[in-house]
């Protein structure tokens, strides 16, 4: 690694990175390049630009990009398609936006003729796992600095320390213990650690911030339609819009209605179990409005099906696959599958929860005249079902008679 001469470095401009900015430079003599990534996490990233220009970073080499339509329609949208949810709950927020994130700082590197990478990522958690399979599969030969595996920089009082030293401005809220850690993007805001670390205690109220709490939501449920085209949402209440434009409007309903909390003890790649809190307001409308268009547009079998693979789909994501063969071959399978998925739902959104009220489609697959108690006038010949039924308790008989 010594030969490294210049390195992407994926820059918050918080105090972790900051450092890590200052470390790199003393411990590699490289140049260092930031990148910024605009997912949606809601905040200003103009400083960021100013405090990389203040550590000495070149104007040329600090890319701020806006990566929220890409976000939305490349990584979330097929992730949705797909049903996918982590241990049956999560609907992944984190884990999805990683594959983005370390796309581009490859991206970058070839523009730049960079040597290296590098992220912020601790040694305990999923994300190093899922940046340095990103950046492996898109560059088998990039150099991975992983400075939180290296250096002997602790604890938050080293850090601050080590700031210090450096002229690194360090913020006066960040110079005690933050209660707690938070990740967000357009998808989602992730909380973990410390407080929320005993799981037998209540999330308090202030770790929330994307969701106003269910139980002073309005008292009135809220009706909404979101239209689907080939599986993916393209409107809300008959409002066309972007990627990126849906998601954020579907957050702002799920906020109104505290909607998409979820507590959850999972179980991390690197082998710990782990207690977060995650927030998803407008993911969590989105998963329940699809898989509500599904039901009346996918034939059994392929339903069926897929809800099989979607485990299988969400435990690669979760585990930073996103680039590998195996979730290509799923995410094709997906797709095919929603090439009728096609129409509107109609939700009721009400302190916390959300429900499928209705749908249709014009390539439903329900039929009212096949399925109605009243005269189905020769639709289906009940006689059928005899037949049906003795051939598929043949082996049930023949097991009950060797065995009674």
């Amino acid at each position: 690694m010594s030969d490294i001469k210049r390195v992407v470095l994926a820059y918050s401009g918080g105090l972790d990175t900051s450092v890590i900015l200052k470390w790199l430079k003393e411990t590699y003599a490289c140049e260092v390049v930031t990148f910024t990534a605009d997912l949606g996490q809601g905040e200003e990233l103009e400083p960021a630009r100013r405090k990389a220009e203040l550590m000495g970073v070149k104007p040329e080499h600090i890319f701020v990009d806006d990566l929220r339509e890409e976000f939305v329609r490349d990584y979330v949208m097929p992730m949705m398609r797909a049903n996918a949810l982590y241990e049956g709950l999560y609907l992944l927020g984190t884990s999805i936006a990683r594959p983005l994130i370390a796309k581009r700082q490859i991206e970058i590197a070839r523009q730049v003729g960079a040597d290296a990478v590098s992220h912020g990522a601790t040694g305990k958690g999923n994300d190093q796992v899922r940046f340095e399979l990103g950046y492996y599969a898109l560059a088998p030969d990039i150099k991975v600095i992983a400075p939180w595996r290296e250096w002997d920089l602790t604890s938050r009082t080293r850090l601050i320390e080590y700031a210090e030293q450096h002229q690194i401005p360090v913020p006066k809220d960040k110079r005690g213990e933050n209660p707690f850690s938070t990740d967000a993007n357009l998808l989602h805001t992730s909380s973990e650690g410390k407080v929320l670390e005993d799981p037998w205690e209540e999330v308090p109220d202030y770790v929330f911030s994307r969701t106003d709490n269910p139980e002073t939501a309005p008292n009135t449920p809220e009706v909404i339609t979101v239209d689907f085209e080939r599986g993916d949402a393209v409107a809300v209440n008959g409002e066309a819009l972007s990627p990126a434009a849906l998601l954020t409007k579907l957050n702002e309903l799920g906020k109104l209605h505290g909607i998409g909390r979820l507590d959850l003890v999972e179980n991390r790649f690197v082998g710990m179990k782990s207690r977060g809190m995650y927030e998803t307001p407008g993911g969590t409308i989105y998963h329940l409005a699809h898989r509500g268009i599904e039901q009346i547009t996918l034939d059994r079998g392929a339903a069926h099906l897929k809800d099989e693979l979607a485990p299988r789909y969400a435990e690669l994501i979760y585990n930073g696959f996103w680039f590998s063969p195996e979730r290509e071959m799923l995410q094709a399978a997906i797709d095919h599958s929603q090439e009728k998925v096609s129409g509107t739902v109609r939700l009721k959104l009400y302190k916390g929860s959300v429900s499928v009220i209705g749908r249709r489609s014009p390539n439903s697959l329900y039929s009212e005249k096949v399925v109605t108690f009243e005269d189905d006038q020769g639709a289906y010949d009940q006689r059928d079902a005899a037949g049906f039924i003795k051939l598929n308790a043949l082996r049930l008989r023949l097991l009950g008679r060797r065995d009674r």
